[in-house]
């Protein structure tokens, strides 16, 4: 190949933002070579190799942006910690049928048994989908919701919590709430019905946590034993998994 053909083909895949082809050129006509790759092949290769860098870039700037306190995976939860949780019934929530349905997941236990970890590695999961997520408390969010109100910013900070596939909803029920701040919470939990999913970690039973008794006929419920025995008290809530660990 020429250094005139190499320079022209660089500067085109830049102006057609593929900078991946642009860097590894050589690289590419290398393993062309030796490959004794035919034309479709080597269109394949170069395509193959700029998506899945797309991709990656893609999915590191989603998880820098996500707000996530950590990035673990399902595959770093000790099981064996809670013996009785079913790990096929934890990892159903890795294959995001319910973020592609637009339903929502609880994950309800007493603190330390690992929701948390549970719901940020659904979290990466469906980041790496190509869904977009975003994490925060229950408490962070109320107190950014009261200050943007306070502001005339309400509509715009709702946003926030409105544009992700996938919001990730940690320590409900861990603060009581006050009349005006419930109402704040009703007003997520309520727009997003149908538009993503929720993941909610709450260290109370689903029929208590009163800032969701308004909205309870949004969402559904599937009991799921946890290490003590206990079942997730979802009343007859109907689009929540709900995991009680």
């Amino acid at each position: 190949m020429s250094e005139l053909v190499s320079t022209r083909i660089r500067s085109t895949a830049g102006k057609l933002g593929l900078p991946h082809l642009a860097d590894s050129l050589a690289q590419y006509a290398q393993r062309a070579d030796e490959a004794k790759l035919g034309y479709l092949d080597f269109i394949d290769l170069v395509l193959s190799e700029e998506l899945a860098v797309r991709e990656d870039r893609r999915f590191r700037t989603g998880l820098r942006t996500s707000k996530l306190p950590h990035h673990k995976t399902l595959e770093d939860y000790d099981f064996s910690f809670q013996p009785e949780l079913d790990p096929r019934k934890v990892k159903d929530l890795a294959t995001l049928s319910f973020v592609e349905a637009k339903a929502n997941a609880a994950l309800l236990g007493p603190p330390g048994v690992g929701k948390t970890h549970i719901a940020v590695a659904s979290a990466v999961a469906a980041c790496r989908a190509g869904y977009s997520i975003y994490f925060t408390s229950l408490d962070d969010m109320v107190r950014n919701l009261k200050a943007a109100e306070a502001a005339g910013r309400l509509t715009s900070k709702l946003g926030s919590y409105l544009r992700p596939a996938v919001l990730v909803l940690d320590e409900v029920g861990y603060q009581p709430l006050d009349r005006d701040e419930a109402n704040l919470v009703f007003q997520v939990i309520s727009k997003r019905y149908e538009r993503g999913s929720i993941i909610l970690t709450s260290n109370k039973a689903f029929s208590k946590a009163h800032m969701f008794r308004r909205t309870r006929a949004r969402w559904c419920c599937r009991n799921i034993t946890g290490s003590n025995g206990r079942r997730a008290d979802c009343g007859h809530a109907s689009g929540i998994s709900a995991i009680s660990c």
